[in-house]
Protein backbone atom coordinates (compact mmCIF):
# COMPACT_ATOMS: atom_id res chain seq x y z
CA UNK A 1 0.00 0.00 0.00
CA UNK A 2 0.95 3.41 -0.36
CA UNK A 3 0.28 6.57 0.83
CA UNK A 4 0.68 10.39 -0.34
CA UNK A 5 2.92 12.80 1.76
CA UNK A 6 2.96 16.44 1.05
CA UNK A 7 6.16 18.52 1.66
CA UNK A 8 7.40 21.89 0.84
CA UNK A 9 10.22 22.95 -1.50
CA UNK A 10 11.46 25.10 -3.30
CA UNK A 11 10.30 25.09 -6.62
CA UNK A 12 14.30 24.92 -8.25
CA UNK A 13 15.59 22.71 -5.65
CA UNK A 14 12.42 20.02 -6.59
CA UNK A 15 13.18 20.79 -10.27
CA UNK A 16 16.56 19.80 -10.01
CA UNK A 17 16.02 16.68 -7.93
CA UNK A 18 14.12 15.11 -10.39
CA UNK A 19 16.56 15.98 -13.23
CA UNK A 20 19.00 14.10 -11.32
CA UNK A 21 16.57 11.49 -10.36
CA UNK A 22 16.27 11.30 -13.73
CA UNK A 23 19.64 10.98 -15.00
CA UNK A 24 20.13 8.15 -12.96
CA UNK A 25 16.67 6.72 -14.25
CA UNK A 26 14.93 6.85 -11.09
CA UNK A 27 12.06 9.02 -10.24
CA UNK A 28 11.72 11.75 -7.47
CA UNK A 29 10.24 9.15 -5.50
CA UNK A 30 12.19 6.52 -5.53
CA UNK A 31 14.71 9.03 -4.39
CA UNK A 32 13.17 10.22 -1.30
CA UNK A 33 11.45 6.12 -0.57
CA UNK A 34 15.27 5.42 -0.55
CA UNK A 35 16.28 8.22 1.89
CA UNK A 36 13.30 7.44 4.20
CA UNK A 37 13.94 3.37 4.14
CA UNK A 38 17.86 4.36 5.14
CA UNK A 39 16.69 6.78 7.75
CA UNK A 40 14.22 4.23 9.66
CA UNK A 41 17.28 1.03 8.75
CA UNK A 42 20.44 3.88 10.41
CA UNK A 43 18.16 6.20 12.30
CA UNK A 44 20.35 8.68 11.48
CA UNK A 45 20.15 11.90 9.70
CA UNK A 46 23.20 13.55 8.67
CA UNK A 47 23.51 17.59 8.43
CA UNK A 48 27.18 18.79 7.67
CA UNK A 49 28.76 22.06 6.27
CA UNK A 50 31.52 20.76 5.86
CA UNK A 51 32.41 21.07 1.63
CA UNK A 52 32.68 18.28 -0.26
CA UNK A 53 34.27 18.61 -3.54
CA UNK A 54 32.23 16.43 -6.71
CA UNK A 55 33.75 14.41 -8.49
CA UNK A 56 33.96 16.81 -11.42
CA UNK A 57 35.55 19.52 -10.01
CA UNK A 58 38.50 16.63 -8.27
CA UNK A 59 39.33 16.14 -11.69
CA UNK A 60 39.45 19.46 -12.36
CA UNK A 61 41.85 20.42 -9.79
CA UNK A 62 44.12 17.32 -10.86
CA UNK A 63 44.12 18.58 -14.15
CA UNK A 64 45.06 22.42 -12.78
CA UNK A 65 48.01 20.74 -9.88
CA UNK A 66 49.55 18.88 -13.33
CA UNK A 67 50.11 21.77 -15.47
CA UNK A 68 51.30 24.11 -12.36
CA UNK A 69 53.46 20.64 -11.61
CA UNK A 70 54.53 20.68 -15.46
CA UNK A 71 54.62 24.89 -15.75
CA UNK A 72 51.55 24.51 -18.48
CA UNK A 73 48.72 27.40 -18.83
CA UNK A 74 49.80 29.52 -16.34
CA UNK A 75 49.80 33.52 -16.83
CA UNK A 76 53.34 35.32 -15.82
CA UNK A 77 53.62 36.82 -12.45
CA UNK A 78 53.21 40.69 -12.36
CA UNK A 79 55.33 43.40 -10.19
CA UNK A 80 52.69 45.90 -10.92
CA UNK A 81 49.05 46.59 -12.03
CA UNK A 82 50.70 48.51 -14.57
CA UNK A 83 52.88 45.64 -16.50
CA UNK A 84 49.40 43.36 -16.08
CA UNK A 85 47.48 46.33 -17.88
CA UNK A 86 50.15 46.77 -20.61
CA UNK A 87 50.22 42.83 -20.99
CA UNK A 88 46.63 43.20 -22.06
CA UNK A 89 47.13 45.69 -24.75
CA UNK A 90 50.03 43.58 -26.23
CA UNK A 91 49.42 41.11 -28.98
Amino acid sequence: MTTVIHIKADYEVKKNAQKAAKDLGLSLSDVINAALRNFIRTREVVFSDIPQMTPELEKLLDRVEDDIKHDRNLSPRFKTAKDFLESLNSP
